[in-house]
């Protein structure tokens, strides 16, 4: 049973900072959200949701990454991260390289990565890996593979 914090998709709003750069909106809105009763955060802010981190990490609850898996990138923080959402640029890149070489990537096209090629992914659960049961890693797993198959629609709620 999940209860998302922070967005209404009725009228399609929400909790945003307004930047992706101040630590100290990234630590008042998470402070806001675990207020509200959020136990796991995922603060789509880039460097802004290092803020969030901290204040996360004080209160002892869990966090979503983002980008890139911030076990890696900011790596005081593995204790709280429970994952972390990529944005796999290397297979991007590298298929936007492959696409252009073969004369197939013409100018003013837009590459837009996703679950189907690999562009966008989850890292590993690394400190989690033992305290997340094998059935919801299945889960998560085949509702990645739904998304990509384009059976799950992860914009509907938004849309």
């Amino acid at each position: 049973n999940v209860e998302v914090l922070g967005w209404d998709p009725a009228t399609k709003t929400g909790l945003f900072t307004g930047n992706f750069e101040s630590l100290d909106d990234g630590r008042r809105m998470a402070e806001t959200l675990m207020d509200e009763g959020a136990d796991v955060i995922f603060p789509v802010a880039g460097p802004c949701g290092l803020g969030s981190a901290a204040a996360i990490k004080e209160r002892g609850l869990m966090m979503i990454g983002v980008d890139t898996d911030m076990t890696v990138s900011a790596p005081e923080y593995t204790d709280i991260l429970l994952t972390s959402v990529l944005k796999n640029m290397d297979k991007v890149v590298f298929e936007a390289a492959r696409l252009t070489a073969r004369g197939n990537f013409p100018g003013g096209t837009t590459y837009v990565a996703d679950m189907a090629n690999g562009g966008v992914g989850l890292a590993p659960y690394h400190a989690f890996e033992d305290k997340v049961p094998a059935d919801l890693k299945a889960e998560v797993e085949q509702v990645g593979k739904d998304i990509a198959r384009g059976i799950i629609d992860p914009m509907a709620a938004v849309k």
